[in-house]
């Protein structure tokens, strides 16, 4: 059993929780993810490791509540108990000084650019921020992100915050500055997680510039030990399982419309549960 320590919600439908997990705390890297259980007869979920603290023991996880399951972990509050954590899970997140990385997140995505951008800039990099959400309501941890990134850029699609537009729109606006100066580079790496069209579009539009982009994949998950097969994806042609494969891949391997068909798998029956 573990117990919940602290709840927020962070903005509409979107909450974050602190969890008694020493065990998980202890070995948790960035890019990682736990899969938890709420009760005897929960199902299994995947969530990214927002934040840990070694020394108090405790996870925190970041959740919207969009499915049967987050919406009944929203209903938990400080005090109660999770069944089960397992985790950490996942290849971490590859962390070297390379010179100038980009991390762009969107939505709850933003959850997990968090702390692979707070890695990279301990590894000595300059980091800079992209974030977008629909809008301003659905923003989170821009406050997080401005004290890692040097520069944090933030886009709602419906202009209610900041500039009105996509992250892709962010993004070309830096390459454009690089285009036209003598003094500035390309980024050596792009780390993007978000939404699958979202990771799509960046990836196609670092192709053009030939910019290494890493994607952190999230397809359906049950088992998360590479055994059931409902996470596999293709990357570079091959099946890939991105439980234990992943989930970060080359986004110039991806196959993108792939991935976003399988995240419709189990569209029926989650209209049935919603429908209860």
């Amino acid at each position: 059993m573990f117990r919940i320590a602290h709840k927020e919600d962070l903005a509409k439908d979107i909450t974050r929780i602190t969890v008694e997990a020493p065990q998980v705390a202890r070995k948790a890297q960035a890019g990682q993810f736990v899969i938890i259980i709420i009760d005897e007869r929960g199902e299994r979920i995947p969530l990214t490791l927002a934040d840990w603290d070694k020394d108090k023991g405790t996870i925190t996880l970041i959740f919207q509540k969009v499915g049967f399951t987050t919406k009944k972990l929203g209903t938990l509050n400080p005090g109660d108990y999770i069944e089960h954590v397992l985790g950490p899970l996942g290849h971490p997140t590859e962390i070297k000084k390379i010179g100038t990385v980009i991390c762009i997140g969107g939505g709850v995505g933003i959850a997990e650019v968090y702390p692979v951008s707070r890695a990279f800039k301990e590894a000595g990099n300059r980091v800079l921020g992209i974030i977008g959400a629909r809008s301003k309501e659905l923003l989170i941890l821009e406050d997080k992100l401005q004290e890692i990134c040097d520069e944090l850029f933030i886009t709602t699609d419906d202009g209610s915050y900041s500039r009105k537009g996509f992250v892709t729109d962010a993004l070309k606006e830096l390459f454009d500055v690089v285009e036209k100066s003598t003094h500035t580079k390309y980024p050596d790496l792009i780390y993007c997680i978000g939404p699958v069209p979202m990771m799509k579009a960046v990836s196609e539009l670092t192709r053009a510039y030939k910019v290494k982009t890493i994607v952190s994949l999230n397809p359906i998950m049950v088992d998360a030990t590479g055994m059931c097969g409902s996470c596999r994806c293709t990357v570079g042609g091959k099946t890939v399982f991105g439980c234990v494969d992943g989930p970060d891949f080359d986004a110039d391997q991806v196959d993108f419309d792939e991935l976003g068909k399988r995240l419709k798998l189990f569209k029926n029956e989650e209209d049935k549960i919603k429908g209860l």
